[in-house]
């Protein structure tokens, strides 16, 4: 082990490691269950794939720049810049996708009848797509100029040195905090993770409504076609709350670091706040499994054909009970 990492470093990259070596397998996993399973090619399931996606990026891409940023490197400021973005990208992928979810889920219970007309695959693709040319956007606001080089530029002058400040590689020392309360929380996270949370309240409303009155809104029994709809929104839900609960207490820190730059933050506070932005990629296919029935069965299918030894009985990937569009 380098002399340049102490013991407290080595058990932050360890965890790091940790949480990579799950989460990228689990989000591989999603991605191959919905490749496999034709019962998971609508457009829930497609933004999920996108949501996976990100989650595999942050394992495979955001983990190990995370801790290269930790040790600290000595890099050219714009070098340090782009080591910080990615994460930025990714989290507002992630967002996006999962407002894409909501209102795909809003849309089935609204207007069960003209769903298929109204999301179409072609749709879902443009959604897609707009959601990561939108994330690109706001993830490298810092690189187009909102971040902190003119306050190194001025400290690199005044100790007399020219050139492109080389600075010690750190998130808060090359992306500004303004950039991270006001656009980046106040814009575009706070305000959709408050109107995800008025959706599914909506979706709620609507399919217990539904359930009360038992109208008829689908071609098979309304009562079968709702319950399966509150149970695939309910695990929805409980994505975006561990979501925000993830993400809250590090964006809660920023606003006391803009807010309040003289107030104490404990490291080992921020240390968890951290691993729980991270950990967040790796919860999601755990929950998939627990709470879809069609995630659950196909990644029995998986396991059993691609990693056992011994060959197993055939799982039924798409179970009778759960074949209508959930």
């Amino acid at each position: 082990m380098p002399p340049s990492i102490s013991a407290f470093q080595a058990a932050y990259i360890g965890i790091e490691v940790l949480i990579a070596l799950v989460s990228v397998p689990g989000n591989v996993l999603v991605i191959w269950a919905v490749k496999v399973n034709q019962a998971l090619r609508d457009a829930t399931f497609c933004f999920i794939v996108s949501l996976a996606v990100a989650d595999v990026a942050v394992g495979a891409l955001v983990i190990p720049l995370a801790i290269l940023i930790n040790i600290g490197p000595q890099t050219y400021f714009h070098t340090c810049l782009m080591v910080a973005c990615p994460v930025l990208i990714l989290t507002q992928s992630s967002i996006l996708a999962l407002l894409a979810i909501a209102v795909d889920r809003y849309l089935r219970v609204k207007i069960p009848l003209r769903y298929k007309t109204v999301v179409t695959p072609r749709r879902a693709a443009v959604a897609i797509a707009g959601c990561w040319i939108l994330s690109f956007v706001v993830g490298l606001t810092p690189m187009f100029g909102w971040n902190n080089l003119n306050a190194v530029e001025r400290a690199w002058a005044a100790n007399g040195s020219v050139g492109e400040p080389v600075i010690k590689c750190e998130f808060e020392k090359v992306i500004s905090m303004e950039y991270m309360v006001y656009f980046n929380f106040f814009v575009w996270v706070l305000p959709p993770l408050l109107l995800m949370v008025l959706i599914y309240l909506e979706v709620f409303y609507l399919i217990r409504k539904q359930l009360n009155k038992k109208v008829s809104a689908s071609s098979g029994d309304p009562q079968k076609y709702y319950g399966k709809e509150l149970k695939i929104a309910k695990s929805l839900a409980l994505i975006l709350f561990l979501f925000a609960l993830s993400w809250l207490p590090l964006h809660i820190f920023n606003c006391i670091t803009l807010f309040c730059p003289s107030c104490h933050k404990p490291t080992i506070l921020i240390y968890i706040a951290i691993f729980l932005t991270h950990g967040n990629s790796a919860m999601n296919p755990i929950v998939y499994a627990f709470r879809i029935q069609k995630f659950r069965v196909t990644f029995l299918k998986i396991w059993n054909n691609h990693f056992r030894c011994q060959p197993a009985p055939a799982v039924d990937e798409d179970p009778p009970e759960e074949r209508p569009d959930d």
